[in-house]
């Protein structure tokens, strides 16, 4: 009976103490003459470890909840013995309901990723410091992934994870770092999360709950109400593309979306399709010739 009790309780601690994240981390290095490769074998290890077990909410996730994200980090260019040029791309996605098909939230690659490691060195985030750029950026992506994912369960439910990547944003302003200044180009992290939180994004955000809650979650059962639902909160981002047409947020939603969207309506009968041909081809131009295809029949 002690034995039982025992094992009881390490279940219920493994599963209050399970983390957030479900991270796969890859660092790989192919164009690198070095003859220590080994550090990126250990900064591989490391991430994994940082973005898995660093506890980054007050909420409590069940084991099957965790969110299921990619890291792919490609060294470039060693700069020094400790220093590297590289970059990192993300990838996330979640569930839809009472299907084994997961839709993609985020898949963004970096190109501004400079930072320091040593090897078998800690990965340690202070969220009152900007202390290394490396775990700047992957506390920063960590929080853009909870936002997005909180907000496909709940209208505007990211919104402070959001808040936690800007404050992130904010203590870099002092670094030398690129990627995290407004100056720098349009289309960085200053820019993500600026976006995300400005209000003439709303209708992006409702779009990421009605897309997901409304839309793909109820599919399973009611095919056709979800993807009116998909479809109306489409059409509501024509008002975020006429006032900031290009805006960085609205092509991370598509760089995501494009592909599913294509599948989704594909089923549509013409009249419904033809809508969502002209309202995807004014609002994400970019790939235009994918949802000419859906026309096409093709």
């Amino acid at each position: 009976m002690r034995a039982i009790v025992i094992l009881l309780v390490v279940f219920v601690c493994l599963q209050l103490s399970a983390q957030e994240f479900q991270c796969a981390v890859q660092v790989v290095a192919p164009s690198v003459q070095s003859s220590n490769k080994k550090v990126f074998e250990t900064l591989q290890k490391s991430i994994m470890e940082f973005m898995n077990n660093q506890k980054w909410t007050d909420d409590v996730f069940k084991p099957e909840e965790r969110i299921d994200c990619n890291i792919m980090i490609n060294v470039a260019e060693v700069i020094s013995v400790d220093e590297f040029k590289a970059s990192i791309q993300i990838q996330a996605r979640r569930p839809v309901y009472n299907t084994s098909y997961y839709t993609v939230l985020f898949n963004h690659m970096d190109q501004d990723f400079r930072f320091n490691y040593v090897e078998n060195e800690p990965i340690i985030y202070n969220p009152n410091n900007f202390d290394s750029n490396l775990v700047a950026v992957l506390a920063y992506y960590a929080y853009v992934v909870l936002g997005m994912d909180y907000d496909s369960f709940k209208q505007n439910g990211g919104t402070n994870h959001f808040q936690q990547a800007e404050q992130i944003v904010n203590r870099a302003q002092s670094s030398s770092y690129a990627g995290w200044k407004a100056f720098e180009s349009q289309r960085n992290r200053y820019w993500l999360v600026e976006n995300v939180l400005n209000q003439y994004h709303r209708p992006l955000r409702q779009c990421m709950y009605t897309y997901h809650r409304k839309g793909l979650d109820r599919m399973h059962e009611k095919p056709e109400e979800g993807r009116g639902e998909i479809l109306a909160a489409i059409e509501d981002l024509r008002k975020v593309y006429r006032q900031k047409p290009g805006s960085f947020y609205m092509q991370a939603f598509f760089t995501a979306k494009a592909d599913e969207l294509v599948k989704i309506f594909e089923e549509s009968f013409s009249m419904e399709k033809g809508r969502a041909v002209e309202v995807l081809q004014e609002i994400d131009p970019a790939n235009q010739k994918k949802y000419e295809a859906l026309v096409k029949g093709k």
